[in-house]
């Protein structure tokens, strides 16, 4: 079969490349700085020579932490940790309530806690964020795929006190440290539930979110839910995310941000056939306006797109999937986190892990090979070609780095990335550094003096 058919779609809407895409990266991710230099007595200096950096994106790009610590050796884990730092800015920890709880009382938040595959605790997480300058992101404070097995039997009433104190535990210990708060996660996609009461409830998300708001009433409160959901439906206002959103909303669920999964869970074939929508830079736009409707920011929050095998072509592929979506992402307004789920194939999520699995070494093709080959990584930790254009889509092609000479009136005009930098300032053999931002949200202007 030739896979090369799945990126006929973005090859066909070269156009749109060119007169959307392109043009509204350039003009919603990068922004106008004007730089003053003066002497001490505030004279203007001229012909100073002056180097621009950008050290890091005010846009998040992200990657969850699930696999910190977790590798079967030294070697492995310090290079997880490495490729990680490398190209994100932001890390989604894991929160599940069946692992930080394991049994009622019991928190696995400090970073001595027992092992779990696949979920280090949120210390440890929090610990090589801060050393990395790696803004954190919590996931999820409601998600009833997750709930504890405690809470199998317990009542409505019972299954919101226990939620109530989850919250009060996580804002007393994190809020002032991670801003963008998941509170609900999958909840619209209904199945069998050992919590069926709760959630059956017709309030459940309103409850959910005016809970969270009580808690967490200056971080970021974010609703997600998976693939379909966002991408696959009409693309109407009677989907059922956007009514749900809606319906919340309009009964005083304060929801500050909407998250949508990306995960291409498909065999080779379906892969093809769903290219038509999930693989289309229209249909992506289409739906994406959509939900800007709502005047909140957009979070690509969850990412699989599988290389099926390591055959040399499939990766490739994969790694020229990524970054036409990660252009066409890039370039909406509305978005601003975009977060790859699993780093490193052969490590993913398994509903009932082997032992293997829990002793930190699965690689095993249980998993399928749509979810197994979906990492940045190979299961050696070798960058693949998708690690590699993101490398460069984040750290080279969408990153600013001038060299420039003051005019006449000691100012520098440019325009760059939207970011944190670093100038550095030449003049009559003297030379400092300063550090400034780029921001999105204010005016920027910058006198230095030298």
């Amino acid at each position: 079969m030739d896979r090369q058919k799945v990126l006929e779609h973005f090859e066909a809407n070269e156009g749109f490349f060119e007169n959307v895409i392109y043009p509204n990266i350039e003009k919603y991710r990068k922004g106008d700085m004007t730089v003053f230099i003066v002497d001490e007595n505030g004279n203007t200096v001229p012909d100073a020579k002056i180097k621009i950096k950008q050290l890091q994106h005010e846009f998040k790009f992200g990657a969850n932490l699930f696999l910190l610590d977790e590798l079967e050796t030294d070697d492995k884990n310090q290079l997880y940790k490495d490729y990680f730092k490398r190209i994100f800015n932001m890390a989604t920890l894991p929160f599940y309530w069946s692992s930080v709880e394991p049994e009622r009382g019991k928190l696995r938040y400090d970073k001595n806690s027992e092992k779990y595959y696949r979920r280090p605790p949120v210390d440890l997480c929090m610990e090589y964020c801060e050393e990395n300058g790696i803004e954190p992101r919590e996931h999820a404070l409601a998600y009833e795929r997750h709930f504890p097995r405690w809470l199998s039997d317990a009542t409505v009433d019972e299954i919101k006190e226990a939620l109530e104190k989850r919250y009060k535990e996580i804002a007393d210990r994190y809020a002032d440290k991670i801003p963008t708060i998941e509170v609900t996660n999958e909840m619209l996609w209904r199945r069998d539930s050992a919590i069926t009461a709760f959630y059956n409830e017709n309030d459940y998300i309103e409850w959910c979110f005016k809970l969270a708001e009580r808690h967490f009433p200056r971080n970021q409160l974010v609703i997600n839910e998976y693939t379909e959901a966002f991408w696959g439906e009409n693309c109407r206002s009677t989907d059922n995310y956007y009514a749900y959103i809606e319906a919340n909303m309009l009964k005083g669920a304060r929801i500050d941000a909407i998250g949508a999964q990306f995960h291409v869970f498909e065999s080779r074939e379906s892969e093809i056939t769903k290219s038509s929508y999930l693989y289309n830079p229209v249909c992506l736009y289409d739906h994406m306006n959509l939900y800007a409707g709502f005047s909140k920011p957009l979070q690509v929050t969850e990412i699989t797109i599988p290389a099926y095998s390591s055959d040399t072509r499939d990766e490739e592929i994969q790694g020229k999937i990524l970054e036409y979506l990660y252009t066409i992402w890039f370039s909406h307004p509305a978005m601003e986190q975009i977060i790859y789920w699993n780093l490193v194939d052969g490590y993913a999520y398994v509903e009932n892990p082997t032992p293997e699995a829990i002793r930190w070494s699965q690689g095993n093709m249980s998993v399928g090979e749509n979810v197994y080959y979906g990492g940045l990584l190979r299961f050696d930790l070798t960058p693949k070609p998708a690690y590699l254009v993101l490398d460069n889509l984040i750290n080279k092609k969408w990153r600013t780095e001038l060299d420039l000479t003051s005019n006449g009136e000691g100012c520098v005009d440019f325009r760059g990335f939207y970011g944190d930098y670093e100038i550095e300032i030449t003049s009559n053999e003297k030379t400092i550094k300063k550090t400034f931002t780029l921001s999105s949200k204010s005016e920027n202007g910058l006198t230095i003096t030298i």
